[in-house]
């Protein structure tokens, strides 16, 4: 295994960084646009909030990249279920 130093995230500058998605989230849930627009905008704001609280606060930043990979694998299944649900509600 390899020993490897890293400096620590500014872990208060992430948690702001993820109020601010959550407030974005927020001003974008309640705009005027199709639903459609809005729920794509929603998801995309909800997988980079992921991908900050993996790669910081789970701390796979510093993990090697196998592990890494590990973590990203059941996203195309995640993909994949939320593409199903969506195909059977009328939009």
């Amino acid at each position: 295994m390899e020993d490897t130093k890293h400096t620590h995230p500014n872990y208060v500058g992430v948690f702001i960084a993820l109020g601010v998605l959550t407030g974005l989230e927020l001003f974008v849930a309640f705009l005027p646009w199709s639903q459609l627009t809005r729920i794509i905008i929603l998801l995309v704001l909800a997988v980079w909030k992921a991908v900050m609280v993996g790669l910081y606060y789970m701390h796979l930043r510093y993990e090697p990249k196998r592990l890494r990979w590990l973590a990203v694998a059941p996203l195309p299944l995640a993909v994949i279920m939320v593409y199903v649900v969506t195909r059977e509600y009328r939009w």
